[in-house]
């Protein structure tokens, strides 16, 4: 399900040239518009020509707390308008421009080109930067897009509970910082908080039973099962409690030795179910998924890139075997396993179902935000290892990305989603003011 945004749509005009006919035209881009899942829409109806008329409509903007505007250049128009919307609601902005109507009496009929360069040089040369650009017939529905992400982490409640992992500086975030670029705030948690959690027997016994019907549980002893049916229910009733949108969690190395399980698979179960939870303290990770879920991506879930095969050209993406059960690829089995931590390290075990993938980690570092994009292709692999994961393919060498990877100290985990989702965050950094790394 795609982010609700609200978004402001005007209608620029002027007299001296064909606004009859613009009128006709933003009359039937209403229309088609109201067909966007999931946006409210401010519609100032009249076509807008006086500066008047611009802040009216930026103070209905204001009121209705628009997430960002919508501004066709019906036809050339005057330039104090678009400053005039800035003025009194300081939003994201769409420029968008029509394609000119064939030509009536020798005279250009709507010029509405010309009002968009315009509109984007005034805004350019006055320091703003998050507007964008189209001249088309349609609306983009990637900008739409890219304004469910921005709005989704700008509202956002996200946990951390314990820190980052013991030794993972490169996943440590600057509050303020993270508040000043993305909007979010956010809250810290004791494990304790977690791991004291009050649930019913009842809820623990349907946990279990879920576990049961989902995994392959022999390997468990009927403690460590309990356990996980335990946690699962206690991270359910922590999220409602305090209304969180993601958690990050300090998966280890005390979380195991407290509690009694590592909360890999009961991560794994309560992420099919749509809950974020980003293991080893991952802030920005969680970040990542919250992004690519706003654009109505299902189940986003974190990697390591954890190998490289230069001969083969391909990567594997892995994690100790935390990955949303729901993505198995119905073929191996998928287990639960103990393999680490003393036989408290209770994880996933399964491969990840082929299909096309969008790659995404918002990363900060030397006091700027920058954005990592790739696309990619999950192929059929055997159940060799423990943990889940996946055997990769991009659409150039490995090890081009791999360097990108290095060469600008993106932290080691990425947010991974099935489709195509990468143009809307592309956009995101353009917004935003954050470098592209692809």
């Amino acid at each position: 399900m795609k982010q609700q945004v609200t978004l402001g749509l005007v209608c620029l005009a002027r007299e001296t040239y064909d606004f009859r006919a613009a009128k006709e035209i933003y009359n039937g881009i209403i229309k088609d518009l109201q067909r966007i899942e999931a946006v409210n829409w401010l519609v100032v109806e009249p076509l807008v020509i006086t500066p008047e008329e611009a802040h009216a409509a930026a103070l209905t903007f204001a009121a209705g707390h628009a997430d960002a505007i919508v501004c066709i250049s019906g036809t050339f128009h005057l330039g104090h308008l678009v400053f005039e919307l800035r003025k009194a609601c300081e939003v994201p902005m769409l420029l968008w421009g029509l394609p000119e109507l064939p030509y009536n009496g020798g005279k250009i009929r709507l010029n509405s080109v010309c009002g968009v360069n315009l509109n984007a040089s005034n805004l350019y040369k006055a320091g703003v930067d998050d507007y964008h650009v189209i001249i088309q017939n349609t609306i983009d529905q990637n900008w739409i897009d890219a304004i469910r992400v921005i709005t989704a982490l700008k509202s956002a409640h996200i946990g951390i509970a314990g820190f980052r992992a013991h030794g993972f500086f490169n996943l440590g975030v600057q509050d303020n910082q993270l508040f000043q670029h993305t909007g979010v705030i956010l809250d810290h948690y004791e494990l304790s908080e977690i791991h004291n959690v009050p649930v019913t027997a009842e809820q623990v016994e349907a946990r279990r039973t879920q576990l049961k019907g989902v995994f392959e549980v022999s390997t468990l002893s009927d403690f460590q099962l309990t356990k996980v049916a335990e946690l699962s229910a206690k991270l359910t009733t922590f999220f409602k409690t305090y209304n969180l949108t993601a958690l990050a969690v300090r998966c280890w190395p005390e979380f195991a030795r407290d509690f009694g399980v590592s909360p890999c698979a009961a991560m794994s179960l309560l992420q099919s179910e749509g809950l974020i939870l980003a293991c080893e303290g991952d802030v920005e990770g969680a970040m990542s998924m919250i992004a690519q879920r706003a654009m109505g991506a299902e189940t986003p879930f974190l990697f390591d890139f954890s190998q490289v095969d230069f001969e083969q050209d391909f990567a594997l993406f892995w994690h100790c075997g935390v990955a949303p059960c729901n993505l198995w690829d119905g073929s191996c089995v998928r287990s639960l396993d103990t393999y680490f931590a003393g036989g408290k390290g209770v994880t996933a075990d399964f491969v990840l179902k082929s299909g096309r993938l969008s790659v995404a980690r918002i990363d900060s570092a030397r006091g700027e935000y920058r954005m990592f994009l790739q696309s990619c292709e999950a192929v059929p692999m055997e159940k060799l290892l423990k943990g889940t994961y996946m055997k990769v393919v991009f659409g150039r060498p490995v090890k081009e990305v791999l360097d990108l990877v290095i060469n600008n100290g993106l932290a080691h985990h990425s947010s991974v989603v099935y489709g195509d989702f990468i143009e809307p965050m592309r956009l995101v950094a353009k917004i935003k003011g954050w470098r592209v790394i692809e």
